[in-house]
């Protein structure tokens, strides 16, 4: 695996002082009335992570996916400290600026098909709700306005807000309480097999009168259980939506830039979808960026003298200058560095060493795409006891619900990716299923 700029080690001012107390803080995903001490980062280098009380801690999850350079990269660090110096923010309303208007014809130009026109917001969440709000007012400004509904998939996850909670499978995720508040949506199950593509063929046969867009997850579907499915189903979905004139949004925040092998996961089914969502690794992990793309017959039905057809959505911190100029730089390394080739290592690398997974108590399932391996169990596992006996090990692997799963950042060195996957084995092998070590 070729070796990266980015895989240095710490230098000795690659520190700072922890906070006095984490009592104020309100954590997420965490009941705080039982959650123990959590560890305390003060350093991030390359695919590590210092704690306060010494241990440094490889990286198996780019922090929640986005650290596909590794941590603190010079060029983007560079990038950001020269954009800081000039103008670190500035509203997007009624003003614009060249980062932004140079990422979003970068992203235009490397984006398949005519996906051309670059909606920012700053999170991923947002990206999915500008996108589903965009597909129900592109058929209010075409005359179809009762075209309001959504379709989404069985082990969905698309967001936390309101909206896109619509759009998470309710089993899967973690929405089921709020159901009551939530539009009422349409949950498909994804077409890998005859009997399922009819089911979906049915499904948009009844409901295309009343339903803007589907939305997927290309190839990956992940906190709804890193359940994965081929090109051929993408295809089928894509082809599907063409047939009854329904706009398809792939949701390539987790996806997009390089994780599944292709620059974005589409483009391994040759599927241009009408509307696109990006974040996470845009910024290399840097720093809070999103962006809704959208092709020009979505674009130019926002077109008109009326300016109740506009898009009316602006996040006070869109476009921010300093997230742009990481971007940038972040793309600048994909043109650079060997990214999609360090993937494919990566996942035949995984491909080998997680595969005595399969012969392991307890285990239901062991899969690999592009830079994503997987271990699921055959039931809920102890997440504390796992994540626990991960640190133990040194290593910051995050597990949820029955799925284990490695993203490592790109630029990690072979040696380090067999910690992660002898820590996986080690510990899956410890544990099994109930979390009690043997």
């Amino acid at each position: 695996m070729p070796e990266s700029k980015n895989n240095t080690p710490f230098t000795s001012q690659a520190s700072q002082a922890p906070p006095a107390s984490n009592a104020a803080l309100w954590l997420p995903y965490t009941q705080m009335a039982t959650t123990p001490p959590v560890p305390v980062a003060i350093a991030t280098q390359g695919v590590r992570i210092r704690l306060a009380d010494g241990r440094e801690l490889i990286d198996g999850i780019s922090s929640w996916w986005t650290a596909c350079h590794g941590y603190n990269h010079p060029h983007i660090r560079q990038a950001v400290a020269g954009q800081l110096n000039v103008m670190p923010h500035v509203m997007f309303g009624g003003l614009v600026h060249e980062p932004a208007a140079k990422l979003a014809q970068r992203l235009a130009a490397l984006l398949p098909g005519d996906l051309a026109h670059v909606f920012f917001t700053d999170s991923g969440s947002v990206a999915v709700e500008v996108a589903l709000k965009m597909a129900r007012q592109y058929w209010m400004n075409k005359g179809e306005p009762s075209r309001q509904r959504i379709i989404h998939f069985r082990h969905s996850y698309h967001g936390d807000t309101f909206a896109t909670m619509a759009v998470c499978d309710p089993e899967e995720g973690m929405h089921a309480q709020f159901s009551a508040s939530m539009p009422q949506e349409i949950m498909a199950e994804l077409p890998v097999d005859e009997k399922s593509q009819t089911a979906f063929e049915e499904c948009l046969a009844q409901h295309a009168h009343e339903v803007a867009a589907v939305i997927i997850e290309p190839l990956v579907q992940g906190a709804g259980g890193m359940q994965m499915h081929d090109a051929a189903t993408l295809a089928q979905v894509a082809a599907a939506c063409q047939r009854h004139g329904v706009l398809l949004i792939a949701d390539e925040i987790m996806t997009g830039f390089g994780r599944t092998g292709h620059l974005f996961a589409c483009e391994e089914a040759g599927v241009v979808p009408d509307i696109i969502c990006l974040s996470k690794a845009l910024t290399g992990g840097t720093l809070a960026l999103a962006a809704t793309v959208a092709r020009r017959h979505v674009f130019a039905a926002f077109l008109s003298d009326d300016p109740a057809c506009a898009l009316m959505h602006g996040p006070t911190f869109m476009a921010n200058p300093l997230a742009c100029a990481a971007a940038n730089a972040s793309l600048d390394l994909f043109a650079q560095e060997p990214r999609l080739q360090q993937v494919a290592m990566i996942a035949e690398q995984m491909e080998q060493e997680l595969a005595p997974c399969r012969q392991l108590a307890g285990v239901q399932d062991v899969r690999v795409k592009g830079a994503i391996g997987v271990v699921e169990m055959q039931g809920a596992i102890n997440l504390s006891a796992y994540r626990t006996q991960f640190a133990s090990r040194g290593v910051w692997i995050r597990p949820f619900g029955q799925v284990i799963y490695l993203m490592p950042p790109f630029v990690i060195s072979a040696a380090d990716l067999s910690v992660l996957t002898t820590a996986v084995v080690a510990v899956v092998n410890t544990l099994g299923v109930n979390g009690q070590a043997g």
